[in-house]
């Protein structure tokens, strides 16, 4: 006779659901973006997290665990006020980011996502005011975080 503390050991583990680190760190083509944690949410510090197209970035927030339902600025996948999001994209926590990076995610500065967003809809003189913000604060002018000057440049995703 089972005691209680042995009831279900007998039972099959359901599949974990965490992330395999080392799959995410061996998929590094995708062009997924992810700007610096600026905005807060309760106790959590948000990102942006965009793509040049919907299938890119919908395969990143299910390889890095974020529910589908949080996409904001999609026509019909967004519900409610997400959906009058300007463009699309996901806020995601610091964690979650971490992961996206080891993803293989491209990190920008605070700017990346409003830059993004200019040059996909021509808006040339917010493109050309934050290429300058940048160039005065001395950082490159795609914005790309790159993480030893060792590093290759990263091509011109922006299409510029």
């Amino acid at each position: 006779m089972q005691s209680r503390h042995d009831k279900g050991r007998d039972r099959q583990r359901p599949a974990r659901l965490d992330c395999d680190h080392h799959a995410l760190s061996r998929k590094r083509s995708m062009p997924v973006y992810v700007d610096q944690p600026i905005f807060p949410f309760g106790r959590m510090m948000m990102c942006h997290l965009w793509a040049d197209t919907e299938a890119e970035l919908l395969a990143m927030v299910d390889r890095i665990g974020v529910d589908r339902k949080w996409i904001q600025g999609h026509p019909t996948l967004s519900f409610g006020k997400h959906r009058d999001a300007s463009w699309v994209h996901f806020d995601i926590a610091k964690a979650k980011r971490a992961l996206a990076i080891e993803a293989g995610a491209i990190e920008t500065d605070r700017y990346g996502a409003s830059y993004f967003d200019a040059k996909a809809r021509g808006r040339t003189k917010m493109v050309e005011t934050i290429e300058e913000l940048r160039t005065r604060d001395g950082r490159s002018i795609d914005g790309f975080i790159r993480s030893t000057p060792a590093e290759p440049p990263a091509a011109d995703l922006f299409g510029a």
